[in-house]
């Protein structure tokens, strides 16, 4: 398997959401007959969501030399000995002119061609622009406009319904890379990502025993045995109680309705928080190792309790920072929904003055893939009484027009454009 490198490689975050694999080459054949295969083309290909026929034509631009652009057998072809790290560095000059919104410079764009022009639509930041028709390729593009047939929109709604159903694996390598849709939309890193906060909690654990306590002056200690966790819950207001009230969904763990493993994580949190001086300085990774310590870091009630001991009225500059966990323990369209409802119960509490923020809280969920289309639409389309009161319920909804207005006609917009 290659290695994957971000898709932006000005970008060094190790967590940045779009991947790809580095290329791959093999120079065949000597003397006048030598060419360089692009292994891996397909697979980067479709990282980017473009044809493979665009990246090997503008290879073939760019160093001047013979390409093919439709083999039979996946083996992409380019006249003469070409080092790998050079085509890298071509296909970086590719990203930036065919695949970057030029406003947000995310490469979750497509590339629409009407009427001699080629436009690149941001499903970011909702931008359209133009792509520079003196450039060769462009030339290539707009004389091999590929036919969209109806079997492209029923395999497009077949790609949404397999991830919701969770039939495939995000791509996040070569090998992992292959979906139904070549989207770049929040798919291609969900597994590196994965891969990269486990390691990072593996590491974390491992060492967690064997850190030395560095000698200070004050030492602080929160008293975490039961008879005084149970002693600190039952000091607490009646409103706060409520809110780890998670309304039975499940078999409570650890008690019949009494003190469950939840109550424990959201406890423990609260102790960190106020050993820290804050929750935005709980760490997310000794967080999940908590909920995995507790057993419950798969489950679907976890994700209510941390919406409501994480976030307060700040929760949408909140949430990107919490991103990266949340997507690790989001697997599931109930995990979704208990995200939602979680989000409900903490907008109630804050008071009815909060629920115009639900519209940019399910913007950013939506943005870093928390919630799907199908399950935001299924919420907002009737009120439920599951989390809030039936009234508290309409309301937080009806201030979610705006998002669920925008992402309708987003996808009526999507639909006839493949038609």
């Amino acid at each position: 398997m290659a290695a994957l490198v971000n898709v932006r490689r000005d970008v060094s975050d190790a967590f940045y959401r779009y991947k790809m694999e580095r290329i791959q080459t093999k120079i065949e054949g000597k003397g006048n007959g030598i060419k360089t295969v692009v292994v891996n083309l397909s697979s980067v290909a479709q990282s980017l969501a473009r044809p493979g026929s665009y990246l090997i034509k503008y290879f073939g631009f760019e160093l001047g030399a013979q390409t093919n652009i439709d083999p039979a057998d996946d083996r992409w072809i380019i006249n003469g000995a070409h080092e790998a790290s050079k085509l890298q560095e071509l296909l970086d000059g590719f990203i930036a002119r065919f695949v970057l919104c030029k406003k947000c410079k995310n490469p979750e764009t497509d590339v629409q061609i009407k009427d001699g022009h080629i436009t690149l639509d941001c499903k970011a930041c909702g931008q359209r622009t133009d792509v520079d028709l003196r450039l060769k390729l462009s030339g290539f593009i707009l004389k091999n406009v590929p036919k969209k047939t109806k079997k492209d929109k029923a395999e497009r709604k077949a790609a949404r319904k397999a991830k919701q159903n969770g039939g495939g694996k995000d791509n996040g390598s070569g090998e992992d890379n292959v979906s139904d849709q070549p989207s770049p939309n929040g798919d291609i890193d969900i597994a590196s990502d994965d891969d990269a906060l486990t390691r990072k909690i593996k590491t974390e654990a491992v060492n967690f025993d064997t850190k030395p306590v560095a000698d200070t002056e004050v030492e602080w200690a929160v008293d975490m045995s039961e008879e005084a966790v149970k002693a600190r819950q039952l000091g607490l207001p009646d409103d706060f109680k409520a809110k780890l009230v998670l309304n039975g969904e499940d078999e409570d763990e650890d008690g019949e309705g009494g003190y469950t493993v939840y109550d424990q994580l959201a406890d423990w949190i609260q102790a960190e928080a106020a050993t820290k001086g804050s929750v935005n300085d709980v760490d997310d990774v000794d967080i999940y190792v908590k909920a995995k310590e507790l057993g419950i870091e798969a489950k679907h009630r976890t994700l209510i309790v941390l919406v409501m001991t994480l976030f307060d009225e700040n929760i949408v500059s909140q949430i990107g920072k919490r991103a990266s966990m949340l997507k690790k323990m989001v697997s599931s369209e109930r995990h979704e929904r208990a995200l939602l409802g979680g989000t409900e119960k903490l907008l109630a509490e804050l008071g009815k003055e909060h629920y115009d923020k639900i519209t940019k809280i399910l913007q950013h969920y939506y943005h870093h893939d928390l919630v799907s289309e199908e399950v935001v639409t299924k919420w907002g389309a009737k009120a439920s009484k599951k989390y809030v009161d039936g009234s508290t319920s309409k309301k937080i909804r009806k201030a979610a027009e705006p998002f669920l207005t925008w992402l309708a006609e987003a996808e009526s917009e999507s639909d006839d454009d493949d038609e």
